[in-house]
């Protein structure tokens, strides 16, 4: 099955010194607020072996109290983020000020998170605000969030299940059937293409198509499922089978699948 893409993006305005970057995240914005906002949690997904680690972090996450987040870099130099909570809406938006040690300016700029659901998930949606005049810094923050909220959404999305592969032969009523359908079974075997093409839309179907055995034509799919009581449900919902007109499933799992996308 397919699931919500969590690529995060950035884009950096350079003139205006304001950076906006945004993911969707298959995870509903408490977990995402708790993993933002715990020491324990950020230190397991706020870093990279190739590039730096968050060794810790420590916040009272309340208007007017104060964050800090030590690390290394993959060089082995320490560094140190800190820096004011000024709003605190819990699973909603979260605005703190930013002062780094590496940024030789000395100053400080503002990041607002805002997190907002949407189907299937959370929209968040970062602003980094004070950097004009500063094209440098202001790009590089830019790649940096990319990053940082990519590890966000890999650590708090759920494990897609694990898929199957199954082969199905959707059997009709009588060996004739392909001949001599009437006009009815016609517009059954339409509605029963497009359910098909609408899972193969989805990723669900792998190939489908009807199969001319000597002894009489029957369909053939392969898909894709997290078991097979999944799998029986895909095929009690086939417009083929809800007809009522006698057709029936074989549904039997691979045990192996070896193909091409």
């Amino acid at each position: 099955m397919n699931h919500m893409a969590n690529k995060a993006r950035a884009v950096a305005d350079l003139t205006e010194g304001i950076i906006v970057a945004t993911v969707e995240i298959e995870a509903p914005a408490e977990r995402i607020f708790e993993a933002l906002t715990t020491g324990d949690e950020v230190l397991r997904w706020w870093g990279s072996s190739d590039t730096y680690r968050t060794t810790e972090w420590t916040g009272e996450v309340r208007p007017g109290g104060r964050w800090r987040a030590n690390g290394v870099g993959v060089d082995g130099k320490p560094f140190s983020v800190g820096g004011e909570f000024l709003e605190v809406i819990p699973a909603r938006k979260l605005v703190q000020t930013w002062r780094p040690d590496w940024d030789e300016r000395n100053t400080t700029t503002t990041v607002t998170i805002r997190l907002d659901p949407i189907e299937g998930g959370t929209r968040l949606t970062l602003w980094h605000k004070g950097f004009s005049g500063h094209p440098e810094s202001c790009g590089g923050h830019g790649a940096g969030w990319e990053r940082v909220l990519g590890w966000l959404a890999g650590h708090v999305t759920p494990p897609a299940p694990a898929q199957q592969h199954f082969l199905c032969r959707l059997l009709p009523p009588r060996a004739t059937f392909a001949h001599d359908m009437d006009a009815d079974e016609a517009e059954v075997m339409k509605h029963h293409a497009e359910y098909l093409t609408g899972l193969l839309h989805k990723g669900v179907a792998v190939v489908f198509g009807p199969v001319a055995d000597p002894a009489g034509a029957w369909g053939v799919g392969i898909f894709r499922a997290s078991g097979e009581a999944q799998m029986h449900a895909l095929c009690d919902a086939d417009p083929a089978i809800l007809s009522g007109r006698g057709f029936r499933y074989e549904v039997l799992p691979m045990l192996r699948a070896v193909y091409r996308d």
